[in-house]
């Protein structure tokens, strides 16, 4: 796993955490190849904006004091996790070529269990269908997939919907982050 040079602001706490003691400004991000979520302290007197993209990387940082660590989950404030769905939309379009592959590539975790399955609404009929289509032939879009395979649930949606599962709640398998 490469490391994070860009983060995006989903939440900015200027005071710190309401029930902790310390007055010191956070910034909740998510890091921009990775998924990863962040916790920062953003340097004196500088202005940040929610869905903001900061540097974060091993250069000279100019919002970013430090990285304080990865974020917990359970840390998430609400208006973070809307924000981060809007950003998970976002980031799913534009890395539609990454998704694709996963389909395209994608095995089974064991005898029982195929990877396409952990997706919300895809099921063993469903993914049976995938593996058979990419068989004939490798998808080349989440459109194509769509009409090669009638009644799929929308890929996309899908694998948005996975994103967000995996950073808001604790999965046995992480499909798309770490």
């Amino acid at each position: 796993m490469t490391k994070e040079d860009y983060a995006t602001v989903i939440e900015y706490l200027p005071n710190g955490y309401p029930l902790e003691g310390k007055m010191m400004p956070v910034v909740q991000a998510i890091g921009k190849e990775n998924f990863t979520l962040l916790e920062l302290v953003p340097r004196r007197g500088v202005n940040i904006d929610i869905g903001e993209d900061v540097y974060i990387g091993e250069g000279k940082r100019d919002k970013v004091y430090y990285i304080l660590g990865r974020l917990k989950r359970e840390r998430l404030t609400e208006s973070a996790k809307n924000q981060l769905q809007e950003i998970i939309v976002q980031r799913v379009k534009e890395s539609e070529a990454k998704m694709v592959k996963f389909f395209n590539e994608s095995s089974a975790i064991n005898k029982r269990l195929h990877l396409i399955e952990l997706l919300p609404g895809i099921g063993k009929k469903h993914m049976k269908e995938i593996l058979k289509q990419r068989e004939e032939k490798p998808f080349e879009s989440l459109k194509e997939m769509k009409e090669r395979i009638p009644n799929l649930p929308d890929p996309e949606k899908a694998v948005e919907k996975r994103i967000f599962q995996e950073l808001t709640q604790i999965e046995k398998y992480n499909l798309f982050t770490a």
